[in-house]
Formats: C-alpha cells, sequence, structure tokens
C-alpha cells in the first residue's frame, strides 16, 4: 500500500511539474543584470535594484508595420524589461496593417493571451491532430493560444489593429514557421525540404529566396 501510495505522490509531482511554466523564485525580487559574465538559465540578479527596473513604457506606440508582413510585434520580456527576471511573466504589443499578418508560429515556452485594443482580427491555432480553431474578434474581445502549438492572427478589418498580449513566461520564444524552415542558418538542405512539401527544388529555392537576408 505504501508503494502504491509513492507512485501516487510521484505521479501527481510529475503532472505538477509537467503544467508549470518557468521556474519558481526563490526571492522578492531578481532584476536582470545584464552586465554580468555569469552564464544561468535566465539572467542572474544585480545587486541594486530601483523601481525603474520594474518599468517599461515600450508598447505606448505602435510597432512600425511597413514590412512584407504587415505587422509589428513590441516585446517586453525579459531581454528588454529586466524587472520580470524570475517572474514568469511577459508581454507583447502586436499591431497590424490593413491586411496585415503575424504569420503562423509558436511559442515553446508559454502560453499567449491577448486582448484586443482596436481592430477586427482572425485568430486561430491548430492541434497536434491537426484540427485548426479560428475565431473573428474585435475590440476589447480575449483569446488564447495554447503553448507550443501553431497560432497565427490577422488583420481582416480596413483599418490598423493591435492586441496586447501576455505570456505565461519571462522569454517565450518564437519560432515562425515559414522563417524557421525557409530561412535558417546554415540552411535546411533544399532536397529536405521538397520532399516535406511535396514541391519542386525550384520551388524551395523560390521560398528560400523570399526569406533570405536583405
Amino acid at each position: 500500500m505504501a508503494r502504491i501510495h509513492l507512485y501516487v505522490v510521484a505521479a501527481a509531482c510529475a503532472v505538477a511539474l509537467a503544467l508549470a511554466g518557468d521556474p519558481d523564485m526563490l526571492q522578492d525580487v531578481c532584476v536582470a543584470d545584464y552586465a554580468s559574465p555569469v552564464k544561468l538559465n535566465g539572467f542572474p540578479c544585480k545587486a541594486n535594484v530601483s523601481a525603474d527596473d520594474f518599468f517599461f513604457d515600450g508598447l505606448r506606440s505602435p510597432g512600425n508595420t511597413n514590412n512584407p508582413a504587415g505587422s509589428a510585434v513590441t516585446a517586453a520580456n525579459v531581454d528588454k524589461f529586466p524587472g520580470v527576471n524570475t517572474l514568469g511573466v511577459s508581454m507583447a504589443r502586436i499591431d497590424y496593417a490593413p491586411g496585415g499578418q503575424n504569420p503562423p508560429h509558436t511559442h515553446p515556452r508559454a502560453t499567449e493571451i491577448i486582448f484586443v485594443l482596436e481592430g477586427t482580427l482572425e485568430v486561430g491555432f491548430l492541434t497536434t491532430a491537426n484540427r485548426l480553431l479560428s475565431k473573428t474578434v474585435a475590440t476589447g474581445d480575449v483569446f488564447v493560444f495554447p503553448r507550443g502549438l501553431v497560432h497565427f492572427q490577422q488583420n481582416r478589418g480596413h483599418g490598423p489593429a493591435a492586441v496586447v498580449a501576455a505570456f505565461n513566461s519571462q522569454l517565450q520564444g518564437t519560432q515562425a514557421i515559414a522563417m524557421t524552415l525557409f530561412g535558417a542558418t546554415p540552411p535546411v538542405p533544399t532536397d529536405i525540404l521538397a520532399k516535406a512539401f511535396r514541391v519542386g527544388s525550384g520551388e524551395v529555392e523560390h521560398i528560400k529566396a523570399n526569406f533570405a537576408p536583405k
């Protein structure tokens, strides 16, 4: 019986770890020390902190959407916002030109939830069973994208759109599907992509050219 109880406890711990996001903090604050030579899974704590370390004004203004995707992501994560170090949270502002898109991508380390500031967007994600779950959202609406699943947003309105996104990680990680496959360095071999997408090598090279550094 004791062994059964031990297995139950072990299983419960495994579930808890599987559901966890970033590791729990071990002190009140641990503002990221960008200047430290010490390399950690995260950032070491700096000695002297101030209120400014916990303040970020980078989401006030719209991002520049003059690019092929017609969107701009402005991040408020630990790389730019030292106060969120060890707190397991971050944010972003995403702006979209008319017809602009935040292309299909994943966040391997976080669930994402968005609040629509303005505009009308088609949003959606794909399950591991390749089922698409999508919805049209408008100003004031909220939508959530489960951790690790491929998802996207597309501006379906005639004017600009914007959302604020929140993540349960200080650095959620982002892999844009097309850029990851066709713009990698060193490049993914053309024959691998041609076989995966069931197209010719010439078509793969044409797509790669669109993602080559300008």
